[in-house]
């Protein structure tokens, strides 16, 4: 079940944390995975890893260019892409809507968002061509409920979600499932961009009193990643330990 022999996906942010985590589990149900990060040094660790094919690429989000560059060389290189990832996502720093910068809210908007729109828009000629794909986002439970402290990441993944829904709809006839995960808190390093108490106001509101594990996340990932996931698309996944249920 689930398998995904002779397919080749994308990851993003895909050195560490949740990223890598699905790199991971996305390689071992057979598929090459193009382990892609800003940090090729590390993307390079986990494609080693990984094995099976994977290969690691050097990939700025908050770059058009840089995004375009990345999925001609997948398909320069395998040919073809089934599978889309986008992972990649930074909190940028705490505080108040009046502390944050003009540049941080452009910069979070770029990472987060942006990146998301010019991806599917490069891969989606060619899974359209080909009538076949699948694209997953991660998107966050703050996109549902807003965390004080954290207007552009809330905001941005509020926009995560509203994107997926929309290119879902768009491609439902064409053999494309687009599909987002919205983890409630998960223990990586994007929480060392946050405080304590930050992490404590999301972990208080979560039903079964823990944090979240970058596998479990990897899990939906993979489902939604998957031929099985044929009749499901323009959804969001909750995978919050019981924080959201709508």
């Amino acid at each position: 079940m689930f398998e995904l022999k002779g397919q080749t996906a994308i990851v993003t942010g895909a050195a560490t944390g949740i990223g890598e985590a699905i790199a991971t589990r996305l390689g071992k149900a057979g598929a090459t995975v193009a382990v892609a990060d800003l940090d090729l040094e590390g993307a390079t660790s986990v494609a080693t890893r990984i094995d099976n094919g994977a290969f690691a690429l050097k990939v700025d989000v908050s770059d058009k260019s840089s995004i375009e560059a990345c999925v001609a060389e997948v398909l320069k290189r395998t040919g073809q892409i089934d599978i889309l990832v986008n992972n990649a996502g930074i909190a940028g720093p705490a505080g108040p809507i009046w502390e944050q910068t003009p540049e941080t809210w452009e910069k979070v908007v770029a990472v987060n968002l942006s990146s998301i729109f010019y991806f599917c828009r490069a891969v989606l000629p060619h899974m359209r061509g080909r009538r076949y794909g699948r694209i997953v986002n991660i998107a966050s439970i703050a996109g549902k409920e807003g965390n004080p402290g954290m207007v552009p990441y809330s905001a941005t993944k509020a926009g995560v979600i509203g994107l997926t829904k929309a290119v879902g709809k768009e491609v439902a006839t064409e053999g494309i499932c687009v599909n987002a995960i919205s983890p409630a808190v998960v223990r990586t390093k994007i929480l060392e961009q946050l405080t304590p108490q930050q992490v404590s106001y999301m972990t208080d509101k979560i039903p079964m009193k823990r944090t979240g594990t970058p596998e479990e996340i990897a899990a939906v990932a993979h489902f939604l990643a998957s031929p099985d996931c044929s009749f499901v698309t323009a959804q969001c996944y909750d995978a919050s330990g019981g924080r959201a249920t709508y």
